[in-house]
């Protein structure tokens, strides 16, 4: 086995430094995903009109999931049963970050929200990123967020 001269050394060092920092650079661009939003929409089955947000953390990246935290604000001065939750996904970039390469599921609790109430949870849900095979860099700039409604 032959010695590395020290200008071979330099080399050898410079090389798994780029690595390392190029193999970083990839994993900080998809861990830095950004995204927290909520989306918000009006109907109940109780008779009165709730406002129902849908909240999850932000940094999700391509591959992984978060959960969804679905809740109800409910302004009247009656009770007000939020029934079957419906879920969708868009992005602020929809022509590079593709609202397909996101699933989102709603688990309806039924919930009654009470009068005059805000943040009442009325169910749950996932989040998930697809890890394509095609470049997802847009969404690491692009907000994402999921739209929620009640039958």
């Amino acid at each position: 086995m032959s010695k590395l001269s020290k200008k071979g050394k330099v080399y050898a060092v410079a090389a798994s430094i780029a690595l390392v920092a190029a193999s970083g650079g990839v994993a900080y661009a998809y861990w830095s995903t950004t995204g927290s939003g909520s989306g918000s929409a009006a109907n109940s089955a109780g008779g009165g009109t709730v406002t129902l947000h849908a909240t999850f953390n932000a940094g999700l990246a391509p591959g992984n999931s978060t959960a969804v935290a679905y809740t109800a604000d409910n302004s009247s001065n009656t009770s007000t049963v939020v029934g079957a939750l419906s879920a969708t996904v868009s992005t602020s970039d929809p022509a590079n970050c593709l609202a397909s390469w996101f699933t989102v599921t709603a688990t309806t609790s039924n919930s009654t929200a009470a009068p005059n109430s805000v943040g009442t949870s009325v169910g749950s849900g996932t989040l998930t990123f697809a890890n394509s095979a095609v470049n997802q860099d847009a969404c690491k700039s692009a907000t994402v967020t999921v739209t929620v409604s009640s039958l």
